[in-house]
């Protein structure tokens, strides 16, 4: 099934509708007069007349209200009916120019009954595109694809499987000449590929355009992506007043042979310099933690992103390496990493992070 929503016609489609299908079934009617007039000249019977009117017009007419239901519900009309529909009027035509006299009675007694055929096929079609404009569903276009895919299927499973070389390539060049008819007359399937290549259109125009008129990336200060700095030499107690460390004593027991410990001597050791002391730097903050201060769902790889998501995915990208990343090269690794969305939408997600970040939040 279609997902494009049911639509209703309009007072004045409606209007305009029935305005068109009052002269097909007027002059189709006007056609099975004029057989009967035909007729009526020859055999001067109207039983007769009657009678052919009935298995031309008459047997016409009764096809078309069948075409027409099947139409309005929604299905596709058998092969049977279609075919009576252009086969009746033909007999009728037919026998109208065997019963002729002349040659000019002929061609207008095998013209009149073509009348009905038109109106029946007219209002057949009408219905049909009534229901594809409210539905979405062609009926008749899926029919002939269906029979055209199986076709297809059978012949390329011939050409690969068979026995027979000559039957292989027999299948073979068949397949071919069914894969030009895979949805011939289908206009949803038109307007659909018109829309995704109108689609891919826009994203390469977007990404052109992007990469033309990309701002220059103010720099980011370390501490925008978790990079502390380096804290201050730590002060030794015991400075005195001119700045000046006092020596550090050592206690060296000497011990005699007796392992007697004797009187303690102080040995002093030597004032050094204090080293400033670095601390490690902060390991890399992750996705999920990016994720969790915006207060978003983690960004799952391969399912569609809202764009507080794509802020953050492209958050991390940027500053993945050092110097962080420009526009392209984190485009290039959302598409590499396998994360989904669109090129305008993305490149708003990037204005606002250059936003927040030239603004210092």
């Amino acid at each position: 099934m279609s997902d494009t929503p049911e639509r209703s016609l309009s007072r004045g489609q409606t209007i305009v509708l029935v305005a068109t299908a009052v002269p097909m079934v007027a002059f189709g009617g006007l056609g099975a007069v004029g057989t009967y007039s035909n007729i009526t000249s020859v055999f001067h019977r109207s039983a007769t007349a009657l009678g052919v009117v009935a298995a031309g017009e008459g047997a016409t007419l009764v096809l078309a209200l069948v075409l027409v239901g099947l139409t309005m519900l929604g299905q596709s009309a058998p092969a049977a009916v279609r075919i009576g529909l252009w086969t009746l009027p033909a007999v009728a035509s037919l026998t109208g120019a065997a019963v002729a006299k002349t040659v000019t009675e002929a061609v207008v007694f095998a013209v009149t009954p073509m009348a009905m055929c038109v109106s029946a096929e007219g209002m057949g079609l009408l219905a049909r595109r009534i229901v594809v404009y409210r539905t979405g569903v062609d009926a008749e276009a899926q029919r002939r694809n269906a029979a055209v895919m199986q076709r297809l299927a059978y012949h390329r499973a011939r050409a690969a499987n068979h026995p027979d070389e000559k039957a292989r390539n027999g299948s073979e060049l068949e397949s071919w000449k069914l894969a030009k008819k895979v949805g011939a007359g289908d206009a949803l399937l038109g307007a659909n590929l018109v829309d995704v290549q109108r689609g891919r259109l826009t994203d390469g125009a977007d990404a052109a355009l992007a990469g033309m008129f990309v701002l220059p990336v103010t720099p980011v200060t370390p501490s925008a992506h978790g990079v502390t700095d380096a804290p201050a030499p730590l002060a030794v107690e015991g400075t005195d007043e001119e700045g000046v460390t006092p020596p550090v004593t050592g206690v060296t027991p000497p011990v005699t042979e007796e392992d007697t410990q004797v009187t303690p001597e102080l040995e002093t050791v030597p004032p050094e310099g204090v080293t400033p002391v670095t601390l490690p730097a902060e390991l890399p903050v992750t996705l999920e933690e990016i994720a969790a201060v915006a207060g978003v769902p983690t960004p799952v790889v391969g399912e569609p992103l809202s764009d507080e998501q794509l802020v953050v995915v492209l958050r991390h990208l940027r500053y993945t390496d050092d110097p962080p990343l420009s526009y392209r090269q984190a485009v290039a690794a959302f598409r590499e990493a396998g994360f989904v969305g669109g090129e305008q939408r993305i490149r708003r997600a990037w204005g606002s992070l250059m936003s927040h970040e030239e603004s210092g939040a």
